[in-house]
């Protein structure tokens, strides 16, 4: 059984990426989407049932016609996953920065003395 992909694989491929962005827009039928890019249909179509099982996409029938509709609320996955280690490293600096200010201070105030 082969595992659920999640939205970190659908944004990891340049072209899926380009993908989101064409169809963030405004829905672009799959003949649209395809033509966009030099492979065949089939590669595209793979990368648009990536994007569909990762819910980053929604295809809608109209008419004879497949839409591809973008669902981006799923993009707060990553958005959340980032913000984690933004704020870790955030705090690292910070840390590293007191670190370097007391150290200068402390060099600062050392050579201060041994004027005296």
């Amino acid at each position: 059984m082969e595992a659920r992909r999640d939205v970190f694989q659908a944004i990891a491929d340049p072209t899926r990426r380009q993908i989101i962005g064409m169809i963030a827009k405004q829905p672009l039928n799959l003949n649209t989407v395809a033509e966009k890019f030099d492979m065949s249909r089939q590669a595209v179509s793979l990368h648009i049932k990536i994007l569909e099982e990762c819910g980053l996409i929604m295809l809608k029938q109209q008419g004879r016609e497949r839409f591809c509709e973008a669902k981006l609320d799923k993009l707060s996955e990553v958005s959340d996953w980032v913000d984690q280690y933004k704020q870790f490293w955030n705090v690292q600096f910070d840390s590293l920065d007191n670190y370097l200010k007391n150290k200068k201070n402390k060099k600062t105030n050392a050579k201060g003395r041994s004027k005296k």
